[in-house]
């Protein structure tokens, strides 16, 4: 028999997966970020 009713976890399952795309955002920004900087420190610490 066919359930009735809306299906099952479907909600769940984009909340989820929409947290987690956010997640990965995120540290790819930080990551971006932490790179940038380390660069000005070398650039910086070469003009010295």
């Amino acid at each position: 028999m066919a359930k009735q009713g809306r299906e099952k976890n479907t909600k769940n399952k984009a909340k989820h997966s929409k947290l987690m795309t956010r997640k990965k955002n995120k540290l790819k920004t930080e990551k971006e970020i932490r790179k940038e900087r380390l660069k000005a420190i070398i650039a910086k610490s070469k003009g010295l």
